[in-house]
């Protein structure tokens, strides 16, 4: 998180933004007035789930012809999403069959190919709560021109495709674009509804493809290190739980998936070892005395365990541990980590829990003989 922003989150002023449908549903208002009117207009008023209310300044549109197109800048506020800044754009135009609304992606706006998502596969992936609110919109607007004409609405995205590739839609196999998202209209700055969610839709494709197993990486580095030991696992079954490693083993728990494999770095599963269920909340930080406790057990020299307890970070204590040749250290750690996570699902789940160094190397693997 940047220090600006690290600082007002503090200070508790971080500025909540819009989401990619409350832009897309701005953008085509701004384009139907246009189209109804034949004046472009600089703002517009959209009403957001919960009967609330935003206003969203139009960038720029265009008339054309018999079409409209409209454009709005997504504003994340102070989230730190790929989409922010995004130009996000709606063109308008008649159809002859009256009161039917067409609404469809267009360059940019991503196709959905894999089940799972609530969304009908080949459609534009735009969610049901955007798609709700550009229906209103548009039967607001347009409500007498609907009665003997029908309205046809492309929401595009000039950079979608290229913005796609830092999202995961790829891996969610929304080919082509970004998603038009949103169920509230708002978006809360470091929000973590919105990570959960990704989470569960994660775990729908993986279950809708078929998967039975489940592989929940802490980030993109042991995601890499995970599909290169796992290469026969398709690409569906990879989730990135970041901090929310309490919260996925229950969804994958709860989905009746079979098994789940826990992969990451030392830092974060000492924590889930510590029973720490989300890794990024303030105030949980690894204890370096559980740490020291730990190699204790495993018959370390005191004069180790006294360093380990002035480390620095986990990282710096794992360090100590592989100088001075602690055996058993991390096979202790990764079997705290089963014993946490199993609880934690109540036993539902086959567990596997992997450790590995920062080139990719495996410093312990654990899963119960049965399993």
């Amino acid at each position: 998180m940047p220090a600006e922003v690290e600082e007002k989150k503090k200070k508790g002023i971080l500025r909540t933004g819009y989401t990619t449908g409350s832009t897309a549903t701005a953008a085509t208002k701004a384009a139907l007035l246009a189209l109804v009117t034949g004046n472009p207009v600089e703002q517009v008023s959209i009403l957001l789930p919960k009967a609330r209310i935003a206003t969203l300044k139009i960038t720029w549109t265009r008339i054309e012809d018999n079409k409209v197109t409209s454009a709005a800048i997504k504003d994340g506020g102070d989230d730190p999403d790929v989409t922010h800044g995004a130009e996000i754009c709606s063109t308008v135009f008649y159809t002859e069959n009256p009161g039917e609304i067409n609404i469809d992606g267009g360059v940019g706006v991503g196709r959905v190919t894999k089940p799972g998502l609530g969304l009908e596969m080949g459609k534009a992936a735009i969610n049901p709560t955007p798609m709700k609110m550009l229906l209103q919109t548009i039967n607001e607007v347009a409500h007498e021109q609907l009665k003997t004409k029908g309205v046809e609405v492309i929401i595009s995205v000039p950079k979608g495709e290229e913005l796609a590739k830092k999202t995961d839609n790829p891996r969610l196999g929304i080919i082509g674009g970004i998603s038009i998202l949103g169920t509230t209209g708002i978006v809360l700055p470091y929000s973590t509804a919105s990570f959960a969610a990704a989470i569960r839709q994660s775990l729908d494709v993986a279950i809708a493809m078929g998967a039975d197993t489940a592989v929940l990486t802490t980030g993109g580095r042991s995601e890499d290190f995970a599909k290169a030991l796992f290469v026969d696992l398709p690409e569906h079954s990879f989730v990135q739980m970041g901090d929310f490693a309490g919260y996925s083993i229950k969804q994958c728990a709860t989905k009746n998936i079979n098994k789940a494999i826990i992969a990451g770095f030392i830092g974060k599963l000492t924590k889930m070892a510590m029973g720490i269920k989300q890794t990024h909340i303030r105030g949980s930080h690894v204890s370096l005395d559980f740490m020291a406790d730990i190699a204790k057990k495993c018959g370390a020299p005191m004069s180790v365990i006294a360093e380990i307890r002035q480390a620095n970070t986990a990282r710096h204590a794992g360090e100590i541990v592989a100088q001075n040749n602690v055996r058993g250290f991390y096979d202790m750690l990764c079997i705290n980590v089963y014993e946490q996570m199993s609880e934690h699902s109540k036993g539902k789940l086959v567990l596997e829990i992997i450790m590995f160094d920062f080139d990719g190397k495996i410093l312990a693997r654990y899963s119960p003989p049965s399993s």
